[in-house]
């Protein structure tokens, strides 16, 4: 069976678009450096925005199962966002190694 590590995710940076006139928009779910942490069971964690989660899961299952990103300079990490397109949340994610 394969080898699984938590999964540690750090709210990076939210954006609004706030040049809409008819848009009260922005991200009510998460503050910028609010942190949640993926458990070895993979399971979402308590509070997380289930949109977010959906967009993340990709990301969160390959550095869980311990898979690298080759793009970043780290294999162990990696940002991605949510698909809101009018005020999106970017995350940091990075694979906990004991």
């Amino acid at each position: 069976m394969a080898q699984k590590y938590p999964v540690k995710i750090t709210v990076y940076r939210k954006f609004d678009c706030d040049e809409l006139p008819d848009y009260s928009g922005g991200c009510h779910a998460f503050d910028v450096g609010a942190e949640f942490t993926v458990k070895v069971d993979g399971k979402m964690p308590e509070g997380f925005c289930t949109w977010a989660w959906h967009d993340v899961w990709p990301v969160v299952m390959t550095l869980r199962f311990g898979g690298e990103m080759t793009y970043c300079k780290q294999g162990n990490m990696m940002y991605s966002a949510c698909s809101d397109g009018l005020s999106p949340v970017v995350f940091k994610m990075e694979r906990i190694e004991a």
